[in-house]
């Protein structure tokens, strides 16, 4: 991974427009796209398509990354390619009831329906979707109908069965990736200075405000531990 200060520069050069410099931010983070993307392993898709899933999401993140907030841009990245692999796995679900023949062709014009939305910052067109894949338009629109058709939150996803599709549709309540990466800065922050007390001290501010599972204490609690 880059030092903080390589991050600012390259990111730098690329508010200044070296779009070379883009696919080098990429390209140190590739392995953290990887590390996110063993965790779905499982899930309903293959490790390569979790992984260029998950690249199509870093690229977003290397697009919209801002070095001024002060965040490393792997805590940014890592909501960026997370959202973009669990999308992936919903999409993928959506495909469940359909014959087996069009699930190849749907995963495929998502894909580049996808690219598409990245690559002209808004929502393609079934013509341009069409021209993409040299297939005819009214064709795509069948197809993105089939694509739409809804399933059940309740679906399994997976091999265990120990997942549903409703795990992995985007909450519209969720932190954004700034709130995320901000979160996880406090976190190192407040391990740091948690390091530099007593184990009693630390002990103590765990249980007081929750630090571990979320639960907090009363003085009387704390005190009887």
């Amino acid at each position: 991974f880059l030092t903080a200060d390589q991050e600012i520069a390259l990111a730098k050069r690329i508010e200044e427009g070296d779009e070379e410099v883009k696919q080098e931010l990429a390209e140190a983070n590739l392995r953290l796209v990887v590390s996110i993307a063993k965790r779905y392993v499982g899930r309903g898709m293959s490790f390569l398509d979790l992984i260029q899933e998950g690249n199509m999401g870093l690229m977003k993140a290397v697009d919209k990354f801002d070095y001024r907030l002060g965040f490393k841009f792997s805590t940014y990245a890592t909501w960026w390619i997370r959202q973009a692999i669990t999308r992936a796995i919903a999409d993928q679900a959506r495909t469940i009831r359909i014959p087996v023949h069009m699930v190849e062709t749907i995963n495929k014009l998502i894909r580049i329906q996808r690219q598409l939305l990245q690559d002209l910052g808004r929502e393609p067109t079934p013509e341009e979707i069409g021209a993409e894949m040299n297939m005819p338009t009214n064709k795509v629109r069948n197809i993105l109908k089939i694509a739409q058709e809804p399933v059940s939150l309740e679906t399994p996803i997976g091999e265990e069965d120990d997942s549903h599709l409703g795990d992995f549709i985007e909450d519209k309540d969720a932190t954004s990736p700034e709130q995320h990466a901000s979160y996880e800065m406090l976190k190192e922050q407040l391990e740091q200075v948690l390091e530099t007390l007593t184990d009693r001290e630390e002990n103590v501010l765990r249980l007081r405000f929750g630090l571990d599972d979320g639960r907090t204490r009363t003085l009387e609690e704390v005190g009887k531990v």
